[in-house]
């Protein structure tokens, strides 16, 4: 049976029982987005409804010490990765344990820590990504120390698996490369973060980066830059993004380019910049801006592509994290060379979200 199947039940049944625990904090969410879709990627206008996310979020604490998280898309695919033996339909399955004020370490499977706004932000809300974090995979097992040093300011140093299947399932038809070499499973595929969240003045950051390792002797080594203003009836925040891909782990070059192999020595560079206004009781305005650019190099900065989206929000209900929407999404790539075309997309959306507090 299917754990997308029986997630739920088995989540409300543990919070029936934990919720008697002396000093046991629990919580239940069931995050769900939907709408009418009229879209244009495939070539030809097409409309549908469609679920955009569906997701049952667990968390909680017990005592001072323990805490716990459970986040499952129940619209994924449960099948195991052959690697890591947890299914990608699974964002969170991780056990905390806070030390003191100062230390807190976390095992099992997270999202890495690496930085921005955008990255880590609840996939619910957001209407499209970049490019470049729309090809990321960011949830894997492993551990995760965070250093407090002062109030509001935080140090993460993350280590994880760098995929959650086996290197043959990653790379099928083995990782032979463009210049016809083939490159070789690691024997620990791991990948090591460094992220700092704190404040400049006004300015929250998330900034982060570190190396992840992909095969012997090839390394993807991200960098990633957010910084937000909030005031009370404005936000903003701008996401710098880097990643320089000695096998192209993102894929979108090598799709591109086409020819005999993963392409070598990718650089993939992305700005997300993002605001919501609430220009009166009950209504946001969100407005995104998101630019793509990528490099390789017999083809020096060969793309670039631009993002927007735009949406009116109202939430219907004071307290509830409920909003209806009419949004709109665009995307267009230019190319220097003459092979590659892009007509651009475009997508309207009326909808909901909706997460809800079930427990």
């Amino acid at each position: 049976m299917k754990l997308s199947r029986v997630i739920l039940p088995v989540a409300l049944a543990f919070a029936a029982i934990t919720a008697r625990a002396q000093d046991n904090r629990f919580n239940l969410f069931l995050d769900t987005a939907a709408s009418l879709q009229l879209d244009n990627s495939s070539g030809t206008a097409e409309g549908a409804f469609r679920a955009r996310n569906l997701r049952v979020d667990v968390r909680g604490a017990v005592g001072e010490h323990l805490t716990y998280r459970l986040r499952q898309r129940l619209n994924a695919s449960s099948a195991p990765g052959s690697w890591e033996n947890f299914s990608r339909a699974t964002d969170f399955m991780w056990l905390g344990w806070k030390f003191n004020d100062r230390f807190t370490l976390t095992v099992g499977k997270m999202c890495q820590a690496i930085g921005g706004y955008d990255y880590d932000e609840n996939p619910l809300y957001i209407y499209q990504y970049s490019d470049l974090l729309n090809s990321m995979e960011i949830f894997y097992a492993g551990v995760q120390l965070a250093w407090y040093p002062v109030k509001d300011q935080e140090i993460i140093f993350n280590v994880t698996n760098s995929y959650n299947y086996r290197f043959e399932q990653e790379y099928p038809g083995g990782a032979f490369l463009t210049d016809g070499s083939q490159a070789q499973a690691s024997a620990a595929p791991l990948s090591y973060l460094l992220n700092w969240n704190g404040h400049i003045g006004p300015v929250e950051t998330r900034w982060g980066g570190g190396v992840i390792n992909q095969a012997v002797g090839f390394n993807n080594y991200v960098a990633f830059f957010g910084q937000k203003l909030s005031l009370p009836a404005f936000q903003v925040y701008l996401d710098i993004m880097g990643s320089a891909e000695d096998i192209d782990r993102l894929m979108i070059a090598t799709r591109e380019l086409g020819g005999t192999g993963y392409q070598k020595k990718v650089t993939y560079t992305s700005f997300a910049l993002k605001s919501n206004w609430q220009f009166s009781p009950g209504w946001n305005l969100m407005t995104k801006l998101m630019y793509d650019g990528a490099s390789v190099p017999e083809h020096r900065h060969y793309r670039k592509a631009l993002g927007y989206a735009g949406a009116l929000e109202y939430y219907p209900i004071k307290g509830q994290d409920l909003r209806f929407f009419l949004a709109y999404i665009g995307h267009k790539a230019w190319y220097t060379l003459d092979s590659l075309q892009d007509s651009g997309t475009g997508r309207a959306e009326i909808g909901f979200m909706y997460r809800i507090k079930a427990y």
